[in-house]
């Protein structure tokens, strides 16, 4: 019986949107423990250097982007509410299962204590070196391929709760959780590592996904469904939904799918991909490897409150991107040109703005905080980007595709991120080593400023070639 029948529409959505959110928060920290705890807490135990955390990284990114392929068509094969509650449970596992890696390690190499294998040398120290990082490979595999569930199902929640002209406010709604998750990360997970231990942080923000869980497991259930959705409100969810009740028009079973192979043949898809493969890692870099360049550059750990202060404020400029996607739509209203010319226009600014990077490393002799504001200012600069290049598919492509095509562009900024993080973290043991000279820095900090050089123009780069691909307009129609 549906809920509050008294021709007062009710709300209930909203609760599902803050549910969503909710998760898309829960799924950032968990992606951000191992990068704030890594070098503090979790090299000296385990004897790494940056070439063992770059290959964590970048099999991380590689194993994400793969599953984003599959984690679309699952979801819709189990159903939101399962295919939801298995996503979650297995990264809240994964994440979990970066505090047994300790254990695990020890198990392999005969020793009993964190204290003994921080204190073991030699050739013993190469082992725990070794297995640690084939246990944490394993623990972030587990995540990634459950994080990979987060977006395509709350896409569909969104679809299923709200009519198509408020699904994007919804959208945007949930996907906040990113940047919230990334606030809080700093604010959290140092000080809770610091506190009690590095495994610890990973069990207590692992198991966050498990309560939210359970109040999936209460709160959700289809519209139709929903003793709390009433019919004012059913009525509103549907209003977008021809007679039959379908959400979207059946097509032709007679037309041939469009096939991988099928948009590997447009220039329009090679344009998207190159220009994802470019940037993506760029992105990732900040992130992963941020907390690592304070302590290395500047000897700030991030369990400190200086260190709290520099990354929160790095993910609180990144939030600026909000209006990124609102530069397009002033462009067409001034201009009237069409919508890929007007976004192209617009990626073309932002590809320009993470030239500040090109600062960090000459202006953080003067202070720490000058690095992390151009850090800041260059990850707004790619969220910006982000929501506009995924746009460009919708712009040239049918909706029978833009799933597939969506998915190749999410495969090639896989691939561009584990090829970034594996290099820098080879390119800083490297520098470490042979004390490497560049621009008037040595040592690691050379090897920062060799990979800041290439972020910097990573997006103009990519712009150019997605230019030269696709110069004009050009929307397939023989799909």
């Amino acid at each position: 019986m549906q809920a509050q029948a008294n021709g007062k529409m009710s709300n209930y959505r909203w609760s599902i949107v803050a549910l969503l959110f909710v998760a898309t928060t829960i799924n950032y920290l968990d992606r951000q423990v191992l990068s704030l705890t890594w070098d503090e807490f979790i090299k000296p135990e385990f004897h790494w250097n940056e070439d063992h955390y770059g290959t964590i990284t970048s099999i991380f990114s590689i194993v994400y982007a793969i599953s984003m392929l599959f984690a679309g068509r699952f979801i819709d094969w189990m159903g939101t509410k399962k295919g939801f509650l298995w996503a979650i449970g297995v990264w809240s596992v994964g994440a979990c299962m970066h505090a047994l890696c300790g254990i695990v390690t020890e198990q392999y190499v005969g020793l009993h204590t964190a204290a003994e294998l921080t204190q073991a040398v030699g050739d013993t120290a190469v082992v725990i070196s070794t297995v640690s990082m084939y246990a944490f490979i394993v623990a972030r595999i587990v995540l990634a391929i459950g994080e990979a569930g987060n977006f395509p199902a709350a896409i569909k929640v969104t679809a299923e709760y709200f009519p198509k002209k408020d699904r994007a406010f919804a959208t945007s709604i949930f996907n906040a959780g990113a940047s919230v998750g990334a606030l809080l990360a700093p604010l959290s997970i140092p000080p809770l590592a610091k506190a009690t231990s590095w495994e610890m942080a990973f069990i207590i923000i692992g198991a966050l996904g498990f309560i939210w869980m359970a109040f999936w497991v209460f709160m959700y259930k289809k519209p139709e469904e929903h003793p709390k959705v009433n019919a004012e409100e059913l009525a509103y969810i549907l209003s977008d939904r021809d007679a039959n009740g379908e959400a979207e028009k059946v097509e032709d079973p007679n037309k041939k799918k469009v096939t991988l192979a099928d948009c590997f043949k447009y220039k329009q898809t090679w344009s998207f991909a190159f220009g994802k493969f470019m940037t993506d890692g760029v992105w990732w870099f900040f992130l992963f490897w941020t907390p690592s360049y304070l302590n290395t550059q500047f000897g700030i750990k991030t369990s400190e409150g200086l260190g709290i202060a520099l990354v929160f404020t790095l993910y609180a400029i990144t939030m600026l991107s909000i209006y990124g996607g609102k530069l397009p739509s002033i462009i067409i209203r001034n201009t009237g040109q069409n919508p890929y010319a007007a976004r192209m226009k617009a990626m073309l600014i932002f590809a320009f703005i993470p030239l500040l990077v090109l600062l960090a490393q000459p202006l953080g002799t003067i202070s720490p905080w000058l690095p992390v504001i151009m850090i800041g200012l260059g990850g707004a600069a790619h969220q910006s980007w982000s929501a506009n290049i995924f746009s460009t598919v919708g712009d040239m492509f049918p909706k029978s595709a833009i799933a597939t095509v969506t998915g190749i562009g999410g495969m090639a900024g896989g691939l561009g991120s584990m090829l970034l993080q594996k290099s820098a973290g080879k390119l800083f043991v490297y520098a470490g080593e042979t004390n490497l000279q560049f621009l008037g820095f040595e040592g690691k900090p050379a090897g920062y400023f060799i990979i800041f050089c290439f972020c910097a123009v990573a997006y103009l780069i990519g712009w150019m070639v997605m230019k030269s691909l696709v110069p004009k307009y050009k929307p397939i129609t023989d799909m």
